[in-house]
């Protein structure tokens, strides 16, 4: 980013949030009115030129004034926006709410999305938490007819694959199982990374054919990218092209699979504000999504996110994202952990 001087600052911090609550051109008379600036029209007028050359505003028409650009919106997100909390009694209904939800993964899903398209006025998603990795939890081998069994893998978070299997030759089912004792004893708990380390521990051809499959599923579900979302607020986000943009991006799935499933790394922490693509999506522009990681570190995890037009609350649409998002890390720690509920959490 080029660097702009004290004044320059506060004149784009207070250009971004007029143009934002009001949705027009901002001119240098504006603001000095607006907020009582101890500053020239003329004065303003000439930073807020500084500002277009540096790449922060542009000014449509020769008359006009001027708007923030993506740039302007990414200065201002990361450097001028300062700290904002949803007022108290907008928390505390909030948290009343999820309360009442009880342990329901659907209703959770469900009211969060709701609860962060009323507080931001913008769409809402909410992806169920998956793990991260995922690790072996059982086993089982069914016969079925001839050489044919069914393998039936389970995931640690509950989620099941199945997979038919061609034997070398019929085998009774005692022998299968034992095959599947010996390998859910030797695999409890593994990622696939581990159980293929171990692979050279096994001496037995159909515990080893068996254990290579295995490691197969779940690399495969490893690389899945999200598919099932939560979806709410459509309604809020449909008055001018920047709002049509981002109604565009919640319907195109692959897109929209593609910016949550990488907030989902590991690497990434917090609230994540991604403002017209950001030189990586194109379609994205015009767009912005304010998105963060909920659940438990390294283990299980979703996303909340707000998307709307680039014009957006910005500080008040991420502390919505910041404190739904650690109610929801609460639910998933009670949910999973079977302990109490958790305190208020902070923001």
């Amino acid at each position: 980013m080029k660097t702009l001087t004290e004044r320059q600052q506060t004149i784009l911090r207070l250009a971004v949030r007029t143009h934002i609550e009001t949705g027009l051109p901002v001119a240098s008379k504006t603001l000095v009115e607006r907020f009582d600036l101890d500053l020239s029209p003329a004065t303003v007028r000439h930073e807020l030129a500084a500002l277009d050359e540096a790449g922060y505003m542009v000014q449509l028409h020769t008359s006009a004034g001027r708007i923030p650009t993506e740039a302007g919106y990414r200065y201002f997100v990361q450097r001028l926006v300062g700290e904002f909390e949803l007022p108290v009694d907008q928390r505390q209904m909030i948290r009343h709410q999820f309360h009442q939800a009880r342990l329901d993964l659907d209703q959770w899903m469900r009211l969060s999305a709701a609860v962060l398209a009323r507080a931001s006025q913008g769409a809402s998603i909410v992806t169920a938490p998956r793990p991260l990795q995922n690790r072996f939890r059982h086993l089982q081998l069914i016969s079925t007819q001839g050489r044919l069994a069914l393998l039936v893998l389970v995931l640690f978070g509950g989620e099941v694959k199945q997979q038919m299997l061609t034997l070398a030759e019929p085998l009774p089912q005692s022998r299968l199982s034992a095959v599947t004792d010996r390998l859910n004893s030797l695999f409890e708990g593994l990622s696939q990374a581990d159980i293929a380390a171990r692979l050279s521990q096994l001496d037995d051809r159909l515990e080893e054919e068996v254990a290579r499959l295995t490691v197969d599923i779940i690399r495969r579900a490893d690389g899945r990218t999200i598919s099932d979302f939560h979806r709410d607020g459509l309604a809020n986000i449909v008055d001018d092209e920047g709002a049509r943009q981002a109604v565009r991006v919640l319907e195109e799935r692959s897109l929209l699979s593609s910016v949550l499933t990488e907030t989902l790394t590991p690497e990434v922490s917090g609230v994540q504000v991604v403002i017209g693509g950001e030189g990586r999506w194109e379609e994205l522009k015009d767009c912005a999504i304010i998105v963060s990681r909920y659940g438990l570190e390294q283990q299980l995890a979703g996303v909340v996110a707000v998307v709307g037009p680039t014009r957006m609350p910005y500080g008040r649409n991420i502390s919505a994202v910041r404190y739904v998002a650690s109610l929801m890390s609460g639910f998933v720690y009670d949910y999973y952990m079977d302990l109490p509920q958790l305190a208020e959490p902070e923001g």
